[in-house]
C-alpha cells in the first residue's frame, strides 16, 4: 500500500514537471515530420518524390542524436534542405528545454523525496526475518545499529538529519539496515518503516526530542495496538504519559538505570563487570568485580544525573555533598549543598579529605575531566565517578583509569539492545541480585560457567521462541507428543558426550519464569529461552532445532537413518542403524 502511493507521488511529480518539454518535443516533432512528409522532392520520371511518415521520423531521430547518416532515402531538394535546417535548429532549442527541465526535475526536493520513500518502502518491503524500527540515528542509534548487526537483527531506521541518515548508508553492516530523512512523528513514514507488517517486532524511539518520543509512542500504539514500545524519556510527567498507553511499553532513562547499576554495585560487586561483559564492552573480563564504597560522596553537577545519583545514595544511607553552580529549591537529604563551580577551593569547602567517592556529572567532558584531576590531588584515594557526554571524547576518559564512566548514550543502547534481542534479561538480574540467601552464590556460580565456556571470546545472548517457523524440527518432535529434555538441545550434534558452550539462563512458558534451568527441564510448544555462549555454539543450536536428524541423535545417541531402504532396514531389525 505505501510503496503503491509512494508510485503514485512520484508518477505524478514526474508528470508535472515534464508535462510542457514533453508537449513541446511532442509538437516540435509532429511539425516536422508532417513538413518533410508533405514537401515534395526531386522529380523521377516526371512524378516529384515524397517522404514516407516512417523515413521522416527516421530523419529526425537520427539527426537529433547529431550522427547524420545522410539524406535518405534519396537526396534532398533545397525546400527539404531548407525545412530540414528549420527543423533541426527548432528541435536543438526544444532539446536543450526538455534536459534543462530534467536537470530541474531531479533537483527538485519533493521529487527527490518521493523517490527516497519510494526506495527505503521497497527496502522494508523485502526483510523477511523479524526487524525492528529505530526512530533516531543519533550517538545512541549508531551503537544500536552495530549491536543489532552483531547480533543479526535487521531494523529500519527513520531520522530527521540527512547527514546522519547518509552515515547510515556507509556503514558495514552484516544484515539490512534502511534509512529515511524524515519526521518519524509524521504517521505516513512509520507506516512505510512497516509498523503494521507481521515480522516488526518493536519500534523504538530514541531522538534526542523527548515530546517527539511520545508523540511517536502514542502514534504506534494507535497504528499497532500489539506492536511492544520501547522510549527514551528522561521527564516524570512523560513518563507517567508513556506508562499509561497501554501494551508491553519500555520506558529507558538512562540517570535512573545508573543509579540503580551504582547502589547495586555496591553490593553486589560482580554485576558491573558482568552486565558490561554481556553487552561486549572491549576490556572487560568477568573477575574484574568493583565495589562503589559506603561512606561520605561528594556529587558535582546537580542536573538529572547528580539528581539521580544523589537521591540513590541518600536512600542507601549515605551522606553527601553537593556542589553546583545554581541554587537548588530541594536539596533531598543533602549534608551540604555548596553553590559555586566545582574547584579546589569548593572540594577543600567541601571535605573531600574525608570523601570515599566523587561523582563529576556535568554536561561538559572538560569541566568534569577537569573537576577528577584536582579531586585526586585533594584525595588521592577516592573511587571517581565520571560522567562522559561526547562519545569522541573516549580516548581521553580511558586515559584517566576511571572506575566508572557513564556515557548516557551507551547506556541507553546497550538498555534497549537487552530489551530487543534478550527480553528475558531482567528476570534474570532480578533473581540474581535478589536479597535472599544464596543468591550470591548462584551469581558465583553463573561467572564460573560462563569463564569456562566462553571466556574471552564473544559473548551472545540468543533468545529461543519454540515454535514451528523458528525451531520446526523441536516443534515437530512435541507435537507428535515426544519429549524434548533442554539437556538434549544443550549436547553437541557431531558427540553425544559432548555438551555446546550454551548455558541456559532462563525459559519463560506462558507465564512462569524459570531462571537457571536444570536439563531435565521439559520442553514446550510456545516456551521462550534465553541462552548464553559462544557464535558457534548459536550456529550448533540452531542446527539441532531446525533438523530432525541433528535432534534425533541428541536425544537418543544414534543417527536417524536417512535413506527409504535404511529406514526399512532399521525397522526390521527394531532398532536405529547406530
Amino acid at each position: 500500500m505505501a510503496e503503491s502511493t509512494d508510485l503514485s507521488r512520484v508518477s505524478f511529480i514526474v508528470m508535472r514537471e515534464m508535462r510542457r518539454p514533453v508537449m513541446a518535443l511532442i509538437t516540435v516533432y509532429a511539425v516536422s515530420i508532417l513538413g518533410m512528409v508533405f514537401i515534395p522532392g526531386h522529380e523521377v520520371d516526371g512524378k516529384p518524390q515524397y517522404l514516407s511518415v516512417f523515413h521522416a521520423f527516421y530523419f529526425m531521430t537520427y539527426t537529433a542524436t547529431t550522427t547524420g547518416f545522410g539524406e535518405i532515402p534519396f537526396e534532398f531538394n533545397d525546400a527539404q534542405r531548407l525545412w530540414a535546417m528549420v527543423c533541426l535548429y527548432v528541435s536543438v532549442i526544444t532539446w536543450f528545454y526538455a534536459i534543462g527541465s530534467i536537470v530541474r526535475l531531479f533537483q527538485n526536493p519533493f521529487f527527490v523525496r518521493a523517490v527516497e520513500e519510494r526506495k527505503f518502502s521497497r527496502q522494508v518491503l523485502r526483510i523477511s526475518e523479524p526487524y525492528f524500527i529505530i526512530c533516531g540515528f543519533g550517538d545512541t542509534g549508531s551503537v544500536l545499529a552495530r549491536g543489532l548487526s552483531d547480533y543479526g537483527v535487521p531494523a529500519v531506521f527513520i531520522d530527521g538529519d540527512e547527514d546522519r541518515i547518509r552515515a547510515l548508508t556507509l556503514r558495514d553492516y552484516r544484515v539490512p539496515m534502511p534509512g529515511l530523512c524524515a519526521d518519524a512523528s509524521v504517521p505516513k513514514h512509520l507506516l512505510e518503516a512497516g509498523i503494521r507488517r507481521r515480522n516488526c517486532q518493536a519500534i523504538v524511539a530514541i531522538t534526542n526530542n523527548e515530546e517527539i518520543n511520545l508523540k511517536i509512542s502514542a502514534l504506534a500504539r494507535l497504528l499497532n495496538p500489539s506492536i511492544r514500545i520501547i522510549t527514551l524519556s528522561k521527564v516524570d510527567v512523560f513518563e507517567e504519559t508513556l506508562a499509561n498507553l497501554g501494551g508491553e511499553v519500555h520506558i529507558v532513562d538512562p540517570f535512573k538505570m545508573f543509579a540503580k547499576v551504582l547502589v547495586t554495585t555496591m553490593t553486589h560487586p560482580s554485576f558491573y563487570p558482568l552486565n558490561n561483559w554481556l553487552v561486549r564492552a572491549p576490556r572487560v573480563r568477568l573477575s574484574d568485580a568493583i565495589k562503589p564504597p559506603f561512606g561520605k560522596w561528594i556529587v558535582c553537577g546537580y542536573g538529572r544525573m547528580g539528581h539521580e545519583i544523589n537521591h540513590a545514595l541518600v536512600k542507601q544511607g549515605m551522606k553527601t555533598v553537593v556542589i553546583d553552580p545554581h541554587d537548588c529549591s530541594e536539596e533531598e537529604g543533602i549534608d551540604s549543598y555548596i553553590v559555586g563551580r566545582t574547584t579546589a577551593k569548593t572540594l577543600a569547602q567541601a571535605g573531600i579529605e574525608n570523601a570515599v567517592g566523587i561523582l563529576a556529572g556535568t554536561d561538559d567532558d572538560g569541566h568534569n575531566l577537569g573537576i577528577l584531576l584536582n579531586a585526586r590531588k585533594l584525595n588521592g584515594n577516592l573511587f571517581t565517578l565520571v560522567r562522559q557526554n561526547r562519545h569522541e571524547n573516549r580516548i581521553a576518559f580511558e586515559a584517566s583509569q576511571i572506575d566508572m564512566i557513564m556515557q548516557p548514550t551507551l547506556v541507553t543502547a546497550r538498555r534497549v539492545l537487552f530489551l530487543l534481542v534478550a527480553p528475558l534479561l531482567k528476570p534474570f538480574f532480578q533473581h540474581l541480585l535478589k536479597d535472599e540467601p544464596g543468591r550470591k552464590e548462584d551469581m558465583a556460580k553463573v561467572i564460573q560457567q560462563l569463564e569456562q565456556k566462553i571466556g574471552r571470546r564473544q559473548p551472545h545472548l540468543i533468545t529461543v521462541d519454540i515454535e514451528r517457523d523458528r525451531c520446526s524440527a523441536v516443534a515437530a518432535c512435541l507435537e507428535e507428543g515426544e519429549q524434548v529434555l533442554l539437556g538434549d538441545i544443550l549436547k553437541h550434534p557431531d558427540n553425544f558426550n559432548r555438551k555446546l558452550d550454551l548455558i541456559a539462563f532462563v525459559v519463560k512458558s506462558g507465564e512462569v519464569i524459570s531462571v537457571l534451568p536444570p536439563d531435565d527441564y521439559r520442553i514446550k510448544v510456545g516456551d521462550q529461552i534465553l541462552f548464553c555462549g559462544t557464535g558457534a555454539s548459536r550456529r550448533l543450536l540452531n542446527a539441532t532445532l531446525n533438523n530432525e536428524y541433528n535432534l534425533f541423535y541428541v536425544r537418543n545417541g544414534v543417527h536417524l537413518p536417512k535413506g527409504y531402504f535404511m529406514r526399512w532396514y532399521a525397522q526390521r531389525q527394531n532398532r536405529p542403524v547406530a
